[in-house]
């Protein structure tokens, strides 16, 4: 029987889905319980073909809901502060609205350095693939509170391409707040477009005008460079719009409009 239920765990095909803050916030300044019960709900249906390794950002826009923090020292402590308060909040909610889809949720936090150390790497890898196969999504962040300048993803973006490459997933989800990405002539236009399958990654760069998001510390250009780490392990990346319902149902089952970089 235990082989049987091997098997059926290998078949899933493994998905890492990155969510970042516009996402979660639904381009508010509070988290959206109503978007985090749409993602509970399709993990939930998808769970019998998929397994789901989810990369979240939230934490400092959790806490800027509960406090206003003051300091002399320089923006990036005041963000680490920020951080270390919103983060248990936030995996609270996770955890809340998951149990009621009842979807069991983990916690991991990793640091840029953990993927230069091949222990650490392995760690990552051997615990992430227990807590998966005992039904458990984990949900990571960045370690933002020990992070310093220098050794910061900059967005999670980068932090969900590096993970999806060391846990060899078959598939990477960046939701984010537009259809895939636009080509750049559309955008002029003020009639967006979306690239919908990107063969050629040279022309993909070409057409990606810079903007930062109004949560994030992201934009379109981290997602063509978390695309590129992810093209280089033969992953295929999907970005696809996060604020949309039923998005990951919907990517799948091809009834709206994203952005697919083979």
């Amino acid at each position: 029987m235990a082989t049987d239920k091997q098997d059926s765990m290998q078949k899933k095909k493994r998905i890492l889905l990155k969510i970042g803050s516009n996402t979660l916030t639904k381009e508010t300044n509070n988290i959206s319980r109503g978007k985090i019960e749409d993602i509970a709900s399709q993990l939930q249906k998808l769970q019998d073909e998929y397994e789901f390794i989810i990369v979240s950002s939230g934490a400092i826009a959790v806490a800027k809901q509960f406090v206003k923090l003051e300091s002399k020292h320089n923006g990036v402590f005041v963000k680490q502060a920020l951080a270390s308060i919103g983060q248990p909040h936030l995996i609270r909610i996770y955890q809340e609205i998951f149990r009621e889809y009842g979807l069991l949720s983990s916690q991991c936090l990793l640091s840029y350095s953990d993927f230069e150390k091949q222990e650490s790497k392995t760690n990552i890898v051997n615990t992430i693939n227990v807590l998966v196969n005992n039904n458990y999504i984990p949900i990571i962040n960045e370690n933002d509170t020990v992070a310093t300048d220098e050794i910061k993803f900059g967005d999670n973006d980068k932090l969900g391409a590096l993970t999806a490459c060391l846990l060899k997933v078959d598939l990477f989800i960046i939701a984010t707040n537009t259809n895939g990405i636009y080509t750049k002539k559309s955008i002029e236009n003020k009639h967006p477009q979306t690239m919908a399958l990107v063969d050629d990654f040279n022309d993909l760069i070409k057409q990606v005008v810079n903007s930062k998001s109004s949560h994030g510390s992201g934009g379109m250009q981290s997602k063509i460079e978390a695309a590129s780490i992810a093209k280089k392990a033969h992953i295929e990346t999907w970005i696809v719009n996060g604020l949309e319902d039923n998005f990951i149902i919907n990517a799948i089952e091809n009834n709206i409009s994203f952005t697919k970089i083979k």
